[in-house]
């Protein structure tokens, strides 16, 4: 019974370890070619995955209805009647009153705050905690940006107010971006716009201007209320509200000189700081964001790229690189040699990228050869052909392209390249190498630098390798010579320059040709060229060669060519002896003057010519020294 049961387990077991074999020669067999995009990937150095923005979370981060709730608010929220909430007036006193204490803001008690504040805990709690998850990612940004100039931290509230802490938010003014720049003010803090880049949509570089901003106009007015409704309004309508009031500088009291907006703005602006400080107290429970700022990081791009080309590269949604990205307006990273541009990545993926960048940038090539190329056409001399003889004809520069003309393909060579870096005050060796993505002791050669110190105003020479395109000569269309071979060397006399040549040529049929044509081209007839060939038919391919014998008519254009020439050699010789010129188009007195050897008055005298000379023409014949 034993051995029974031995033999069926093994003839079991044989059968399954058959099937196995089969599975995996099915599966080997059925495996898909690999792409080129799949290829590199598959050599991909990995790291240990990090947190991602889902899909959701996305949305959320671009929300436009949140930024439009916001701009009513800041319209609208001053107007109508009391907003009744469960709040009492002098627990709010009490509680505004402490947050003034740990801001140099006025925070102080008055009903318009109330009211707006009430207004925002009654209409707006899911909105509050939805924008409260955006903080998460966006206030240690701004906080490290306002400490670093000094300013209140406290500001951070206002992006909230200007954009409702959505990167891409566009006003029907046409300010963009978090802190709400237009398009003048960007400019006037160094925010370069342009048909790639718009930086007034990066955060980093929107939240250094805004800041620079607040400094130099807490140098005019001394006050913070002040400052903050001039970036709403600007500075002008703040002095005029000013003079408005007869001088008051006090917010609350000039704030009926402002336009609405501005008058709803600090409002909005006290009553958002409430809401964050306060939001236990009123139940209020922010949704968690997915990543933080700490949670990703950039790096600086070699070659332009495309965010489908990074997100198919990285496994990465491209609402993704998006919303990390919104500096790039056209979803490309462009490369420009004086000016470096970085990608913002989470930190997984940037892992992966620093880590198999050359392969990155392989693939951007490969993607790259894919794009048709212009071709260029070089014009090649012409041909006349006869039984006997050969007058070569270098094309003219003005005649319209003919058959004659070859397509060149064009190739990319790197190039060494030289620019010049002015030193900046507070500037070191080292920042202006990592800059400029080269090494201190390259600057130090390149500029003959035995020391690291630099002076402002110094002009240092940097090298830096781009990309021009030039002539693939390996890539020219081959075609075998439609012309004939000369069987003696072309002697230059004063006559016409002619060559002896044999009187049959090999013409190699190109793409698009017939008969016909081929026969126009070479000055023959259709049916010398299927007698000469032995074709049956007119059918022919390209690539095949055809013999062409040279006909009466070819002799008698070449003979045509030659006697005009020796007519007109005898005409320039007789003109010569009589020493007679002949007006080209441009000529003057004074040019003809010059040219001959003579004066304009010699001219003058044996021609006849009255006055200037303004009407001779071109064909004319002047006698030059009797």
């Amino acid at each position: 019974m034993t051995k029974v049961f031995s033999l069926i387990f093994g003839i079991c077991s044989m059968a399954v370890m058959a099937q196995e074999t089969v599975e995996q020669e099915v599966a080997i067999t059925s495996a898909p070619k690999l792409s080129y995009l799949d290829s590199i990937k598959a050599t991909f150095a990995h790291h240990e995955a990090g947190k991602h923005i889902d899909e959701m979370w996305l949305k959320e981060l671009n929300n436009q209805e949140l930024f439009d709730e916001m701009q009513a608010a800041v319209t609208q929220g001053t107007a109508g009647e009391a907003i009744s909430y469960n709040l009492s007036t002098d627990l709010l006193k009490e509680r505004l009153k402490k947050l003034d204490e740990k801001t140099p803001f006025h925070v102080e008690y008055n009903s318009t705050i109330e009211n707006v504040i009430k207004s925002f805990l009654k209409n707006r709690p899911r909105a509050f905690e939805r924008l409260m998850a955006l903080s998460e990612y966006y206030f240690p940004m701004f906080e490290k940006s306002l400490e670093k100039y000094d300013l209140p931290l406290e500001i951070k509230y206002l992006a909230i107010v200007e954009s409702a802490l959505n990167p891409l938010a566009k006003s029907r003014v046409g300010a963009s971006g978090l802190w709400q720049f237009m398009y003048e003010t960007g400019k006037q803090y160094n925010l370069e716009v342009n048909s790639y880049v718009d930086e007034r949509y990066d955060p980093l570089k929107a939240t250094e201007a805004a800041c620079q901003y607040f400094t130099n106009m807490y140098k005019i007015f001394n006050d913070w209320d002040l400052v903050l409704a001039s970036y709403n309004t600007g500075p002008g309508n703040i002095a005029k509200a000013i003079r408005r009031s007869g001088g008051q500088t006090n917010y609350w009291n000039i704030r009926k000189f402002m336009h609405p907006e501005t008058q709803g703005y600090l409002p909005a602006f006290y009553a958002t700081m409430y809401v964050y400080e306060y939001r236990k107290e009123h139940g209020i429970v922010p949704k968690r964001a997915s990543v933080t700022y700490f949670e990703t990081d950039t790096v600086m791009v070699k070659k332009q790229m495309t965010f489908k080309q990074i997100a198919d590269l990285l496994d990465m949604p491209e609402e993704q690189l998006r919303f990390l990205n919104p500096i790039y307006k056209r979803n490309v990273v462009p490369f420009v040699s004086d000016k470096a541009h970085f990608i913002r990545l989470p930190k997984d993926k940037l892992a992966i990228f620093t880590s198999n960048e050359d392969k990155v940038y392989a693939y951007v090539d490969y993607e790259e050869s894919k794009r048709e190329k212009q071709q260029f056409k070089v014009k090649k001399p012409r041909t006349i052909v006869s039984d006997s003889i050969q007058t070569a004809v270098a094309s003219n520069n003005n005649a319209p392209d003919s058959e004659d003309e070859e397509e060149v393909a064009m190739k990319s060579v790197k190039k060494t390249k030289i620019k010049y870096y002015t030193v900046k005050r507070g500037d070191n060796l080292s920042e202006i190498a990592e800059n400029n993505n080269v090494s201190t002791d390259e600057l130090k050669k390149w500029n003959k630098l035995k020391k690291s110190s630099v002076n402002a105003g110094q002009k240092l020479k940097i090298q830096y390798e781009t990309t021009v395109a030039v002539a693939d000569k390996t890539a020219l269309r081959k075609k075998k010579a439609d012309t004939l071979k000369v069987a003696d060397p072309v002697v230059k006399t004063s006559e016409p320059a002619i060559a002896v040549v044999a009187n049959e040529k090999v013409y190699t049929v190109l793409q698009g040709d017939n008969l016909t044509k081929i026969a126009a081209k070479n000055n023959v007839t259709a049916a010398q060229l299927k007698e000469w060939n032995n074709l049956n038919d007119e059918g022919i391919r390209a690539g095949q060669e055809l013999k062409i014998q040279a006909s009466d008519d070819a002799v008698a254009s070449v003979e045509k060519v030659v006697a005009k020439e020796n007519k007109k050699s005898v005409k320039e010789k007789k003109l010569q002896e009589e020493r007679l010129y002949v007006v080209q188009k441009g000529d003057s007195l004074l040019r003809i003057s010059k040219k001959m050897g003579t004066t304009v008055a010699e001219i003058k005298k044996l021609n006849n010519i009255k006055g200037d000379g303004d009407d001779i023409r071109p064909g004319m014949k002047l006698k030059i020294n009797g």
